[in-house]
């Protein structure tokens, strides 16, 4: 059943937990420099409002970065969906970074890129991914494909909403 990492910004209070639950999950030794898998940020508009965001992998359908790789070191799980990566045969050649509209590979110490994985293994383990585990609002959840769709429906149709409302202002 394919799955989907989704993230609501309305809700997150950027607390930073997921990012630390992914760097604890992975060990990724951010001392040395290496980047963790999920990034929190955030943004003000001009009226003074911030956003909260929490980006990692965006798992992309059509992976650019599963096709750049020259070592097959990229595959998406035909089961979730999920872009995964192993990095035995991996040469450090930043092709799959390259090739990633998000900047999303990274490299460890070694050289290898490392990237989320949405923690398939605790998946497979009848876990949740860390970062979902540890948001205290709820703001990061793991969907099935019918949830995720219903959630797309119903932001989207909010911001078809909110467009007819600021046309209709004028």
């Amino acid at each position: 059943m394919k799955k989907y990492l989704f993230f609501d910004s309305a809700k997150c209070s950027a607390c930073g937990a997921c990012a630390l639950a992914c760097i604890d999950q992975n060990d990724v030794d951010v001392a040395s420099g290496q980047q963790p898998f999920r990034h929190t940020f955030t943004l003000e508009n001009k009226q003074g409002d911030l956003s909260f965001h929490s980006v990692s992998c965006m798992h992309c359908a059509d992976a650019p970065c599963v096709m750049g790789c020259p070592c097959g070191c990229l595959t998406k799980d035909a089961e979730t969906g999920f872009t995964l990566y192993d990095t035995t045969n991996c040469i450090g050649c930043h092709s799959c970074a390259m090739a990633c509209p998000y900047g999303v590979p990274g490299f460890g110490p070694d050289g290898k890129m490392r990237k989320c994985d949405a923690c398939i293994e605790r998946q497979r383990a009848g876990m949740l991914p860390a970062c979902v585990k540890v948001c205290p609002t709820g703001a990061l959840v793991l969907l099935t494909e019918d949830e995720f769709k219903a959630r797309q429906a119903a932001e989207n149709e909010k911001k078809a909403r909110l467009m007819m409302e600021k046309q209709f202002a004028r």
